[in-house]
């Protein structure tokens, strides 16, 4: 084993594993999904480590790798979406921004998996550039897009 490549990964995962769990707990129906879809995307992340280019931020590749592991994953396990019954960390607070935020995630998770990889990366303060490069559409067709799904998310019923 290369100790270089260990160090890297290690310090790749220690800088993304909030971004990668938040990308696995949006797909996953309970915490245990979320735990093996973040276990399959460590695993992708280090046999793909050594043919990343550089063609993307690592930020970008992250996400990608995150999202099409998680939608590959899925699509193996025909998996149902449903809420989760716990409060993921990133969601604590008082508990009107609590409730908000668990409504704001069971709406996102009635989304197809195209539009809710949008929608986290959107939701990651990325750029339309930097969302498109990761998903394959325009800049524009990205904000097309995240209107179209803002849209759905204001008229979904509860």
């Amino acid at each position: 084993m290369n100790i270089n490549r260990q160090s890297e990964f290690e310090t790749l995962v220690e800088q993304h594993k909030a971004t990668v769990y938040s990308v696995c707990y949006m797909f996953a129906e309970r915490r245990e999904d979320a735990d093996d879809l973040f276990q399959e995307v460590l695993i992708n992340l280090w046999n793909g480590l050594e043919d990343f280019r550089g063609d993307a931020s690592m930020k970008s590749w992250v996400f990608r790798v995150s999202m099409n592991t998680c939608i590959s994953y899925k699509r193996k396990k025909k998996i149902k979406t449903a809420p989760l019954d716990i409060a993921p960390e990133v969601i604590e607070g008082d508990s009107y921004g609590s409730r908000q935020a668990a409504m704001l995630r069971e709406r996102i998770q009635r989304l197809q998996p195209f539009d809710r990889a949008i929608v986290l990366l959107w939701l990651e303060n990325m750029s339309y550039d930097e969302i498109g490069a990761i998903v394959g559409l325009t800049p524009r067709n990205v904000g097309v897009r995240l209107t179209r799904i803002k849209e759905k998310l204001k008229t979904s019923n509860d």
